[in-house]
């Protein structure tokens, strides 16, 4: 690599992992032009430091050529593979089971903006975070990491997203996960009954009667973290989005680039 490295750029051994999964036809293939690692290389550094498609540096490829093929890997699935394959590995190696048999669900709002167009004016509203824009809805193992997302409307109600994230979650670990830790945004019979017929049953963990002050909620703090994973990516802490596939498959960008970097140290 002739040009100067940015923090954000993938390194030889997350490379020789994530290569595999990025590679849509040959690295002969008479159309490509760019090399496919500095690619995701100016992939990653969008993500991580929350620039515009358009404000990308000279010295990666062209801004239309990265935004294209990002378009391509999202489309086919690859982070979401490779994100479910990097849990299973990292499960192991954490001296756990490859499947969860728990899963903690929650949100995250994010604050529309002029880049997200249209979409931002039809965006709702998030009456508890006070924000107009989209929610991002995930599920993550007892470890934090990535299972499932989706992105809706601001204004759209937790516990009427989980028969989809219940689902996705049955879709991506088999019948695996049995508990599902929530917050009282969950509450109800209908929640309860879209996760039960999943084969996952809810559990509500409150908030102390007696609050006073930041309260660690016993197993969703781990949610809470996965979530301040994602937040540092910048390009994660607003809408900036046309499109909400691009939302969500840059959460699973994130993640992937998270629990990549979790791998190496592991073989460091």
């Amino acid at each position: 690599m002739a040009r100067k490295p940015y923090p954000s750029d993938v390194t030889d051994e997350e490379w020789a992992f994530a290569a595999p999964y990025l590679t849509l036809m040959r690295e002969d293939a008479p159309q490509r032009e760019h090399d496919l690692r500095e690619v995701f290389n100016g992939l990653r550094y969008l993500a991580r430091g929350g620039t515009s498609w358009r404000m990308m540096p000279n010295d990666l490829p062209p801004w239309d050529v990265v935004y294209g093929q990002a378009r391509r890997w999202m489309a086919a699935g690859v982070f979401e593979a490779m994100t479910q394959d990097l849990r299973r590995i990292l499960r192991v190696l954490a001296g756990r089971a490859e499947e969860p048999s728990a899963a903690v669900f929650d949100s995250r709002t994010l604050q529309s903006t002029p880049e997200s167009g249209g979409r931002a004016g039809r965006a709702g509203y998030d009456g508890a975070k006070r924000r107009k824009g989209s929610k991002a809805h995930m599920a993550v193992d007892t470890l934090g990491h990535l299972l499932a997302l989706h992105v809706t409307a601001a204004d759209e109600q937790d516990r009427q997203q989980v028969k989809k994230l219940a689902e996705d979650v049955r879709a991506a670990t088999g019948d695996s996960v049995e508990l599902a830790f929530v917050d009282q945004g969950y509450t109800g019979e209908q929640p309860a009954t879209d996760a039960r017929r999943q084969g996952i049953e809810l559990s509500v963990v409150k908030l102390p009667e007696a609050k006073r002050g930041f309260v660690l909620l016993p197993r969703r703090w781990v949610v809470e973290r996965s979530f301040a994973w994602a937040a540092r990516f910048r390009r994660l802490a607003r809408d900036y989005e046309r499109l909400a596939t691009t939302l969500a498959g840059l959460h699973f960008v994130a993640f992937a680039c998270v629990m990549l970097r979790a791998l190496a140290s592991w073989d460091s």
